[in-house]
């Protein structure tokens, strides 16, 4: 299991690890074709950002090697804003006095309708974690539901069993995104005072759990602005090291959302991470070069979070999929919104419209999973 590895590790001393690499590190990273895990530390450093134009160059140079001029399309299907856990910086939390929604067969129907009409052929379907309400039985009936309509299915929602997840496979699910939000084991109870997700040991099991389940496909990420993001996802790639080493046959991406505004109760709600933890525009884009660097095989994505000119200006350096015509509140596609979104989205445009954006730009959009797509 990967936490007895994580219990070796001591946040605060990976963290001045990283503060204390030099260009020399990063020079030596740079030169490397196969990095370690203290080169990824190197390329997130302070000590990077001068190479950042270096390192975008070589990051679109091994992405277009391994998935050629394409970038995927994807888009969330909100199931349900019920949720069981108290999160500080979610607008599902259970604290949160709104009116809570979960879609019906019909209104799953008629928001894939929707989304089959933007052209896609793979969905990502998200809920809050409320095991009564949305557990197994429910996504296991929308999957089979859903099955018809889509070649690809993936599930961002609470963290399961290992035969739970077999079942959902066996229905069909090809995909789960299961974010640890931070790896700073004493922070993480502070941002997840109450409910399930409370329990850090847990949520850290999960992808040891999806892998023994033979999942296809494995979503990993943090929640960049909870804690110092440095650490975060230096925590996220020893991570993923030691699943691609332990569950071999299985695929992996990672995601980096930047925490965004939540509106409750008609009042918005700014999560501003702190000035130790905020990320800026330059330094996400030396997070995304610093990934493909690491992993040359790693889908990376980016969502509507983003703002428009940021997500034009970073198509060629290294994601290799892109979320478009985002909706994050159940029955958002299909009807006036008369749920709370997740988290304010940046970018609204068309799915239609970012597509162009991406033709404009010399690549291809694809609809479809990539494993889908080129099988």
């Amino acid at each position: 299991m990967f936490k007895e590895i994580f219990n070796q590790y001591h946040w605060e001393h990976q963290k001045a690890d990283i503060l204390n690499k030099t260009s020399k590190d990063v020079e030596s990273a740079l030169t490397k074709e196969k990095l370690t895990i203290d080169d990824f530390k190197a390329l997130v450093s302070p000590a990077a950002l001068p190479f950042l134009e270096q390192m975008a160059q070589k990051s679109q140079r091994l992405t277009q090697k391994r998935f050629g001029k394409t970038l995927q399309m994807y888009i969330p299907m909100y199931l349900s804003n019920e949720c069981q856990n108290i999160c500080t910086y979610c607008a599902f939390s259970l604290d949160n006095k709104i009116s809570r929604k979960t879609l019906s067969t019909g209104e799953i129907l008629r928001e894939a309708d929707i989304i089959k009409s933007m052209g896609y052929d793979h969905i990502l379907l998200v809920t809050g974690e409320a095991n009564l309400t949305v557990g197994v039985p429910y996504l296991k009936k929308t999957i089979s539901i859903l099955k018809p309509f889509f070649s690809s299915i993936s599930l961002e929602v609470q963290p399961l069993e290992e035969t739970d997840y077999s079942e959902l496979i066996k229905e069909g699910l090809n995909t789960v995104l299961v974010y640890q939000e931070t790896y700073n084991r004493e922070r993480y109870k502070v941002h997840h005072p109450k409910g399930k997700k409370s329990n850090f040991d847990y949520r850290l099991d999960t992808p040891d759990r999806l892998g023994k389940a033979e999942v296809h496909k494995i979503g990993l990420g943090t929640l960049i602005g909870l804690e110092d993001w440095r650490t975060d996802c230096f925590f996220t790639a020893l991570h993923l090291q030691y699943l691609e080493r332990t569950y071999w046959k299985t695929k992996f991406s990672v995601s980096f959302p930047r925490l965004r505004p939540i509106q409750v109760g008609g009042d918005m709600h700014s999560y501003a991470p702190g000035p130790k933890n905020y990320m800026n525009d330059r330094e996400l884009v030396q997070l995304i070069c610093a990934w493909r660097l690491f992993n040359e095989n790693l889908e990376i994505s980016i969502s509507t979070r983003e703002e428009p000119s940021f997500r034009d200006n970073i198509i060629s350096l290294g994601i290799t999929s892109i979320s478009a015509g985002s909706r994050t509140n159940p029955g958002g596609y299909s009807s006036a919104p008369d749920s709370l979104e997740q988290f304010e989205i940046s970018d609204d445009r068309s799915a239609a419209e970012i597509a162009e954006v991406i033709r404009r730009q010399g690549y291809e959009p694809v609809w479809k999973d990539w494993d889908q797509c080129y099988s």
